[in-house]
């Protein structure tokens, strides 16, 4: 319950959020965009990632290696969302399209263009990748998970 609180809290997505409603139609770093997506989305994914580890036993590294790959699929997600919001249509998202861009929000498109940040969801895919390399076979599923967040088209 302790880490889901942290995650949901103002240390995790609260906090987060505050950051983005702050930065509305402000000029921020990618540092800064990171930050606020780690603690927003990335916050309630690495949670899952971690609580579900909890559940069994793991050997040395290995939940260091699990929180490295929740850190990059949540900001692959963000950053793939982006990329959604600024390219594909209402129909397909299930949301408005654009809305993002339209309500002056910092986004992964806004900072780096969509061909940037299409090459950071990759490489944050590649990382995730890399992390689960200690748990070999036993991590198909989480590298498929990395996987579909990164090449979804909603």
């Amino acid at each position: 319950i302790e880490l889901l609180a942290l995650a949901s809290g103002s240390r995790g997505m609260a906090g987060g959020q505050a950051f983005d409603l702050d930065s509305v139609g402000k000029q921020i770093s990618l540092t800064e965009l990171e930050f606020m997506h780690i603690h927003k989305t990335g916050a309630l994914i690495r949670a899952s990632v971690l609580l579900g580890a909890r559940c069994g036993t793991l050997a040395n590294g290995e939940l260091e290696a699990l929180d490295r790959y929740a850190k990059c699929i949540g900001l692959a997600f963000q950053v793939v969302d982006d990329i959604l919001d600024a390219e594909a249509p209402t129909e397909t998202l299930g949301k408005t399209a654009g809305k993002d861009a339209a309500q002056g929000k910092p986004t992964y498109v806004s900072l780096l263009g969509i061909a940037q940040a299409r090459e950071w969801a990759e490489r944050l895919r590649q990382d995730a990748h890399a992390a689960l390399a200690p748990f070999g076979e036993r991590a198909s599923q989480l590298r498929g998970l990395a996987d579909f967040i990164v090449l979804r088209s909603f």
